[in-house]
């Protein structure tokens, strides 16, 4: 739908928009083939992107950090009679784990130019592509269950020779894929994704189906298409969910979504939403864009200070992405952001060497105890390790990498649109057929700021839209033309002929905001732009040896150095237990921006808040070494005092949904 609100000044018009039109056909990234449905968002091949900022700065560190030598630590990951690199799929090491990291790993690769990820990334793509049998199946052949073959694992490495394929264009590929998922469609359905993790993300299967279809067209795959669909769980239930496994809930919940593209069922869309709106409202009454499920939710265990695995904020902001391609509604985005600015940081010590298995909004202590039944996990689920957690120590090299795939994509009206300003450029294909760079110069979200650039060798028509946040009241663009007012939670669409160096600034103009989270005992929390705030606690860190404190299925190799990668016990080094007091003026202050470009710590931050608020002396850690659940709103608390507040994602112990003190 287009608003009334349009502007034309010279050669230029700029509209507000709810979103890209789902009409026409990109003409240059892959839009859906016939009978699929038209998306308005089409995602660019990694190779588009290059970051920048703080947002490259991440990647480097998972690179030189626990990612990029985990094949120095994980046992999943040895190559020696590896059942990945194996012709008949036999071996050791053959699920999920190598497919897991490669998936993340390549992309960071790629992304960063860095030849030696490069080469290790075709090791493993030539081994699992030497797998292929004369049938079509590949790879490492595992049952759960007594004649159930498990084809989870497969459906990650498909993902990772996707990738593969958009950076090299390797000829292998596409016939590759095609042959094992005839294989697939000739399989049974009562042997067919009938394991409890294949049958919960079948999603995952579908959504690399649909993109093989669209680069070949072979009509068979839109039966195997309806075939995984009606052997997929059932994310399509009116109340409630096939099960509550946080990192189910947040990958699998865009499956009937995927599946709209195929029947055109609106209801299939409506399906997607409602999964989402579920968790959250059952048990996601807290900041950080997730939902109160340690592993799995619990009726009963909604508090803020249940935790979310780092796999679930990985595959969270990975379905985002797909979910704003398919429907470019800024509610995708926004979640987004919210996971990746408020809860994903704090899920890693700020070297990325070392990672925990569960984070949560309020989360005093980060130790190797057992925390159960505080906790759903039985063990010391809260340490940061690099020795365990095995699946998050291997997924977690998809974090950001999916966070930079949603912040640009292109248009089926031949243009592109910026859902989330982050430093760095986009070198894509526009108009018809120039190829142009809109490189990203801002500090977002920690400044309110960003001037996006347009380098182009040749004039260039074509649309640019611009996604203003919902938060952002008072949203300004200056384009060479003219000044722009946004709405918020609209796209301005700003069509002309571009020259290259045309700039335009984009201002978000941010201000702290209160939300009272009515659900969860009138808790508040505060707001400032997308970033969320926690409460200051100083932060007392020991290490630990990271072999004494594991999951019960973690592995290692004999030669893994533990002292060149220790773990971490956090402990709190001052109060934490305070209301916030109701009615208050919150000022914020500004820092320089760190010259390491690493804002996600409580050294480098360029933004602090001072707030009033009161001891509640009753507030402790409970008989299960957890943060007590919140008190009741309102009741008056002790002494007041000043606090300071800090981005929620640059703490590892925080406090960020707060008791309302009257």
């Amino acid at each position: 739908m287009v608003s009334p609100l349009c502007f034309f000044v010279a050669s230029m018009t700029a509209t507000i928009v709810d979103h890209p039109p789902a009409t026409g056909a990109n003409s240059f990234y892959h839009p859906n083939r016939a009978p699929l449905h038209q998306t308005p968002l089409v995602q660019l091949p990694i190779t588009a992107f290059k970051p920048g900022g703080w947002l490259r700065k991440q990647m480097e560190l998972q690179r030189d950090g626990l990612m990029g030598h985990l094949g120095e630590i994980s046992i999943w990951l040895t190559k020696k009679n590896n059942a990945w690199l194996s012709p008949t799929g036999q071996g050791d090491y053959g699920w999920e784990e190598v497919p897991y990291w490669l998936k993340g790993y390549a992309r960071v690769g790629y992304v960063l130019g860095d030849a030696a990820m490069m080469k290790e990334t075709k090791v493993w793509v030539d081994g699992t592509l030497g797998s292929a049998r004369p049938d079509g199946d590949f790879g490492p052949i595992r049952y759960h269950k007594p004649g159930k073959r498990d084809l989870w694992a497969q459906m990650l490495m498909v993902q990772v020779l996707q990738g593969w394929y958009d950076k090299t264009g390797d000829k292998r590929v596409l016939p590759f894929l095609s042959n094992y998922f005839r294989w697939e469609l000739g399989l049974r359905d009562e042997d067919f994704l009938k394991d409890y993790w294949e049958n919960s993300r079948g999603g995952d299967n579908l959504a690399s189906v649909y993109w093989l279809y669209n680069r070949t067209g072979e009509s068979f795959l839109l039966e195997l298409g309806t075939k995984i669909d009606r052997n997929t769980a059932n994310w399509r239930m009116k109340d409630g969910l096939p099960n509550w496994h946080n990192v189910n809930v947040a990958q699998c919940f865009r499956a009937p979504s995927e599946y709209w593209q195929q029947s055109g069922e609106v209801e299939d869309l409506r399906a997607s939403y409602r999964a989402f709106d579920w968790i959250r409202a059952k048990f996601g009454q807290v900041p950080g864009g997730m939902f109160g499920a340690d592993e799995n939710a619990r009726e009963g265990y909604d508090d803020p200070r249940q935790a979310t695995e780092t796999c679930g904020f990985v595959e969270q902001i990975g379905s985002n992405t797909v979910m704003a391609a398919l429907t470019a509604n800024p509610k995708w985005t926004a979640n987004s952001e919210n996971v990746a600015f408020n809860s994903l940081p704090a899920a890693f010590m700020p070297d990325y060497r070392s990672l925990r298995y569960l984070t949560a909004p309020n989360m005093v202590v980060s130790d190797g105890a057992n925390h159960a039944p505080g906790i759903d996990n039985g063990g010391p689920f809260l340490l940061m390790n690099p020795f365990s957690s095995r699946c998050c120590q291997h997924n977690h090299s998809s974090a950001w990498v999916n966070f930079l795939e949603g912040t640009t994509m292109a248009t089926q009206d031949n243009g592109l649109a910026v859902l989330t300003l982050s430093e760095g450029a986009v070198v894509a294909k526009v108009g018809s057929g120039t190829p142009v760079t809109l490189t990203t110069k801002t500090h977002y979200p920690f400044e309110e700021t960003a001037t996006i650039t347009v380098t182009t060798r040749r004039p260039a028509r074509f649309p640019l839209y611009i996604l203003v946040p919902a938060w952002a009241d008072g949203a300004s663009l200056q384009t060479p033309d003219g000044k722009v007012k946004g709405e918020p939670g609209k796209y301005v669409r700003i069509e002309r002929t571009w020259a290259n160096n045309d700039k335009v600034q984009v201002v978000l103009p941010m201000a702290p905001r209160v939300k009272v989270w009515s659900k969860m005992k009138d808790a508040t929390s505060v707001d400032y732009g997308p970033l969320t705030l926690s409460l200051k606690i100083a932060e007392k860190y020991q290490t630990v040896d990271p072999t004494k404190y594991n999951q019960g299925d973690s592995g290692w190799q004999k030669t893994a150095d533990k002292t060149k990668w220790p773990a971490f016990e956090i402990l709190p080094g001052g109060s934490w237990n305070f209301g916030l007091v109701s009615g208050q003026k919150i000022d914020v202050k500004r820092k320089r921006w760190p010259a390491d470009n690493m804002p996600f710590t409580l050294s480098g931050v360029p933004l602090v808040f001072k707030a009033t608020g009161a001891v509640i002396p009753t507030w402790t850690l409970d008989k299960t070494g957890l943060v007590a659940v919140l008190p009741t709103a309102g009741l008056g608390g002790g002494k007041t005092s000043p606090i300071t507040l800090v981005p929620m994602g640059t703490v590892r112990l925080r406090i960020s949904s707060f008791p309302r003190v009257d």
